[in-house]
């Protein structure tokens, strides 16, 4: 059958493109995604700060989307770990208040700033390994820079060793993965699941100075704060918000920075600031795309003559808010360090905002102003038009990024 609708493109091969179709359409446009299910893409910045902070939206599939509840959602769904997941991102009313509020403990600014030497060392150890090979070679600055940094730096916060959290990245990198097949899915929903048994099973016996120890004693307290299956999918929350987001972020930073010389030498004389680069990265290529899902908990009428009927679930374009015309003009897809106005979601708005914002601005700062002081001659080895999109529309990324370290040498 004729869809009736735009068919997300599954490839992640335009995003920008297929984000800018859909917001002249209208202030919501129904979208098919994998497995034909149907949802609201949302691209406009004002109808998204809307929706993002009412109470007519919710994120919880299992009180507020009649499709899941009543069975109509396979659990082979191709994007089922989206949705079936128990934690503080999918909680709705008091449950997500009593989980934010006990995560939000391993998030206070001074347990960030004390992250700080785990970064630096965590960061220098990778930059080590790359002055070890020859330095005219190709390197994949994604996978021995951009990807590592923040994966091991999240799995030390939450006392993951290095063996789990390589077997626990497969995972993720096929969670985000919108190609996968249904039983790829399902395979996917059931290794999280028992990474995070194992991981919690271990630290239940072998406490210690983590994330995941707090929130065990946390839950041993009080059983009624954190049932079981809200405790393992919190922390794997945690490994993958913490991890995946940031990789793309150091991803779209060192692209834009090494296809825009000029900006980059505006951060080296110091008339920009690396907080600059952060935020104009944010801005223009968020790492985040379009994240599953919200449900409209009654209509919600925008307008235009578009209505969101109650129980429909809605996908966030969040890679599309820092691009609209009417936030920041006709120059919105263009990358500038020293605009006045770098407005973006990437870190989410309203109830939901990102607690693990402060260590991910710390990583970014840290990680991008010591990359380009070890290496300031850094250069793309393939043509920009030739890096190749992560096949997905929920992150924003490269599938990897050649680079020569010493490009300005050579």
């Amino acid at each position: 059958m004729e869809s009736r609708c735009p068919i997300l493109d599954t490839t992640g091969h335009d995003i920008h493109g297929e984000a800018a179709h859909l917001r002249a359409l209208g202030p919501a446009t129904q979208v098919e995604l994998p497995g034909g299910v149907l949802a609201w893409s949302v691209t406009r910045a004002d109808v998204i700060k809307k929706l993002l902070t009412d109470a007519r939206v919710t994120k919880s599939a299992r009180n507020h989307w009649p499709k899941f509840i009543n069975g109509e959602i396979p659990p082979d769904w191709e994007m089922i770990s989206w949705v079936a997941m128990d934690n503080m991102v999918t909680a709705h009313g008091k449950d997500h208040v009593r989980l934010r509020r006990l995560v939000g403990k391993a998030f206070t600014p001074k347990r960030t700033e004390a992250v700080r030497p785990q970064i630096e060392a965590l960061t220098n150890m990778l930059l080590d390994g790359l002055a070890a090979g020859d330095p005219d070679e190709v390197v994949d600055l994604r996978e021995r820079f951009a990807y590592p940094l923040p994966a091991m730096l999240v799995a030390e916060l939450i006392g993951m060793d290095e063996q789990a959290r390589a077997a626990t990245a497969k995972v993720i990198d096929m969670m985000v993965d919108t190609t996968v097949t249904p039983e790829q899915a399902q395979s996917v929903l059931a290794g999280w699941r028992s990474s995070m048994a194992e991981l919690i099973a271990n630290k239940r016996a072998n406490p210690a100075e983590d994330i995941t120890s707090d929130l065990i004693a946390a839950r041993e307290e009080d059983g009624s704060r954190l049932t079981e299956q809200e405790l393992a999918d919190t922390i794997f929350a945690i490994l993958g918000a913490g991890s995946e987001t940031t990789i793309n972020f150091f991803d779209n930073a060192i692209t834009a920075l090494l296809t825009h010389p000029d900006q980059l030498a505006l951060v080296k004389s110091g008339a920009a600031t690396w907080n600059d680069v952060i935020d104009e990265t944010l801005r223009v290529e968020s790492p985040l795309a379009s994240l599953p899902l919200r449900y409209a908990v009654e209509d919600i009428d925008l307008g235009d003559g578009v209505t969101i009927p109650q129980g429909d679930p809605i996908l966030v374009n969040y890679a599309a808010i820092g691009r609209d015309p009417s936030l920041h003009g006709e120059s919105a897809c263009e990358f500038d360090i020293t605009r006045a106005d770098k407005e973006h979601l990437s870190f989410g708005f309203g109830p939901h905002f990102c607690l693990g914002a402060g260590i991910a601005r710390l990583v970014a700062a840290i990680g991008l102003s010591t990359l380009f002081d070890r290496y300031p001659n850094l250069a793309l080895a393939v043509d920009p038009a030739d890096l190749e999109p992560l096949s997905t529309f929920i992150m924003n990324g490269h599938r990897a990024l050649p680079v020569y370290l010493k490009g300005g040498d050579r």
